[in-house]
């Protein structure tokens, strides 16, 4: 009689544990899941000088903006901001097209001077490398 009123009690105590590893698989899993979404978001960081390695590639490019131009007479108006050297010695362009630049708080030739990373896909122009911006997400000021 006394084993009958502990069966219960043990049956309970082994579901219990059998649920607590099961918490702790899926909490495994779950950890697992996030770190790996992490890193497959997080971009590498690369130089302007190495972007022309990556063409093709969506990276986050850093650098200094040494000379920005808004071609306002230009097909598209676009703007060129020049990192690390200025035009026509740039060695690597952020390009903004006209119809974006309404998205920009301030114009985006006011980077001009400071250190920023832009993210996206690395394209070339006439062999120099460059990212095409369409949202001001793209740019981070360092």
């Amino acid at each position: 009689m006394a084993w009958r009123s502990l069966r219960p009690h043990f049956l309970k105590v082994r579901l219990d544990m059998n649920c607590k590893s099961k918490v702790l698989v899926l909490s495994i899993h779950i950890l697992a899941l996030v770190a790996l979404t992490a890193s497959a978001f997080a971009q590498e960081i690369i130089s302007a000088d190495d972007a022309a390695k990556f063409i093709g590639q969506r990276k986050t490019v850093c650098g200094t903006v040494a000379s920005a131009n808004y071609a306002t007479r230009s097909k598209g108006q676009p703007t060129f901001l020049n990192l690390d050297k200025p035009y026509p010695h740039q060695v690597f362009t952020v390009l903004i097209w006209g119809s974006d630049r309404r998205k920009f708080e301030k114009p985006p030739e006011e980077l001009s001077g400071k250190e920023i990373c832009v993210t996206g896909v690395i394209q070339s122009y006439r062999g120099h490398p460059e990212i095409i911006v369409k949202e001001p997400s793209q740019i981070k000021i360092r």
